[in-house]
């Protein structure tokens, strides 16, 4: 067994750091994305992803993925509850030269951004004590079952399929269950007049975004767990994908448009960001670049079929997530290459990361309509209509985002 290095730690540990900012970061970015009467309702949902899913992953969660796998279904939840054998000894399996406690904390803050992608599709419409009630379970449910399938040694990747830092694990998953949860929900109810589709704060958004892309680095480059030359290229990988895909989302909407938006340009990049997470430690740079640029007008392009299904996904997490995280994993498929790591592109590993984003795809699909539907039968997941139009932010936080000198009141009238 190797020893512990002092620079892998280090590096784990600011990469650790760098995930967990990620769902303030997406507070923020969501929150400034809505309008001012619902802020607060979907920061919330964000922040508060951080204490259920935490106490989630100490007592049986990490467990359930990084156990000892179960016919390739489940992990044992023996060994790790409750924290029970993780401390400071390296894992041969999971990070060799770090302290084992550090795999356990870095795997978490993945595990606490996942559900909290989700709210941004069902703005205004969830009850808040149901939507806790509803990330609980998806999470033990859905995020557990799927991460061990595909990280623990679970059967999808015993059958060869790869993520490297959660394009199907985390985006795909969370991208279709967003999707399939804003249809059960049903549309918003807005008041006259008023057109859900311009952001309340562009600087929160901007500001979100900028944090997002700055913990993403984090969030793909740890995915090595050394600080080594795969880090290297994944950290490289990020910003290019990141990067290209900002001007090619900013291409096509100029093109439909005739003009550029800055909140396209932040999403863009986002959708990049997502599209690369999964391929980020499997690819040359050059090859990032391809990712980056497919990734967002597959991701923008996506909204014509969103619009078919005429689901409304408020702030269109499918697109910039499920889509994305879906593209990116297929893609792997096609421009993986053995000299960073060691997958090759071919017809044999598409068919294989096919089949991984459509299991995850379908089962967190089906999953999370069964778990909406128990949970409306115990008690109503939709806020009565005449919430939604005062907005959640007054009738069920009883605080406003806008505060100071009452100028919430005044912005609202």
């Amino acid at each position: 067994m190797q020893g512990i290095s002092a620079g892998d730690t280090a590096f784990i540990l600011l990469c650790t750091a760098l995930v967990c900012m990620m769902t303030p970061a997406l507070a923020l970015f969501y929150g400034g994305l809505v309008k001012q009467r619902d802020m607060l309702s979907i920061m919330i949902q964000n922040f508060v992803c951080m204490g259920v899913i935490g106490l989630i992953w100490v007592f049986g969660g990490f467990s359930l993925v990084f156990g000892p796998t179960i016919n390739g279904l489940i992990g044992d939840i023996r060994p790790f509850f409750g924290m029970y054998h993780v401390g400071v000894q390296p894992n041969p399996t999971y990070g060799p030269t770090i302290p084992f406690i550090m795999v356990f904390a870095y795997q978490m803050m993945f595990a606490i951004i996942t559900p909290a992608l989700m709210t941004g599709a069902f703005v205004g419409r969830f009850r808040f004590g149901a939507y806790l009630a509803f990330i609980a379970f998806w999470t033990i449910l859905v995020y557990l079952p799927a991460a061990h399938w595909v990280w623990g040694g679970g059967f999808l990747a015993q059958l060869g399929a790869v993520d490297f830092a959660g394009g199907i694990v985390i985006h795909t998953a969370a991208g279709f269950s967003a999707l399939v949860t804003a249809a059960y929900l049903g549309k918003r109810r807005l008041p006259p007049g008023v057109r859900e589709d311009e952001p309340s704060n562009l600087p929160l958004v901007a500001l979100g975004a900028g944090l997002l892309w700055f913990g993403w680095f984090g969030f793909n480059a740890g995915g090595a767990y050394a600080a080594n030359a795969l880090a290297a290229y994944a950290f490289n990988n990020t910003m290019l994908a990141g990067s290209i895909a900002m001007l090619v989302w900013m291409m096509w909407e100029w093109r439909e448009t005739g003009r550029a938006s800055f909140s396209g340009c932040l999403v863009g990049a986002v959708a990049g960001l997502a599209t690369i997470t999964p391929a980020s430690g499997y690819v040359e740079p050059m090859a990032a670049l391809l990712i980056g640029a497919v990734g967002a007008s597959v991701c923008y392009n996506a909204k014509h079929v969103q619009r078919a299904l005429g689901i409304d996904d408020t702030l269109e997490v499918w697109r910039a997530h499920g889509v994305g995280g879906l593209t990116g994993s297929l893609l792997i498929g096609v421009t993986a290459s053995s000299a960073i790591n060691q997958v090759e592109a071919s017809l044999h590993q598409l068919g294989v990361q096919a089949i991984a984003v459509a299991v995850i795809a379908v089962y967190a699909s089906i999953v999370t309509v069964i778990l909406l539907k128990i949970l409306d039968a115990v008690g109503t997941l939709r806020v009565p209509e005449d919430i939604q139009e005062r907005g959640l932010d007054d009738s069920l936080i009883g605080e406003h985002a806008y505060n100071l000198w009452n100028m919430d009141r005044k912005l609202s009238k």
